[in-house]
């Protein structure tokens, strides 16, 4: 994990255009920054950055996986 958990770079590319590993990984990255912000209190406000950036991730995610499913 990043000595600053603020520190989680948005990736590269597009999240569309990520590798299923690179979105794991930029996913993984994004909860254990959340994990370290929800220790603390109070809980700061970039949390809720991280948070609406992992939501996205999952969407991509969730949506990889309903066009597997499909196909």
């Amino acid at each position: 994990m990043p000595a600053d958990p603020e520190s989680v770079e948005q990736p590269k590319h597009p999240l569309h255009a990520l590798t299923t590993y690179e979105l794991a990984d930029h996913r993984r990255q994004l909860e254990r920054a959340i994990a370290f912000f929800d220790a603390k209190n109070p809980v700061p406000s970039a949390r809720d950055d991280l948070q609406a950036r992992l939501d996205a991730v999952i969407a991509e995610q969730d949506e990889r996986a309903r066009i597997a499913a499909d196909a």
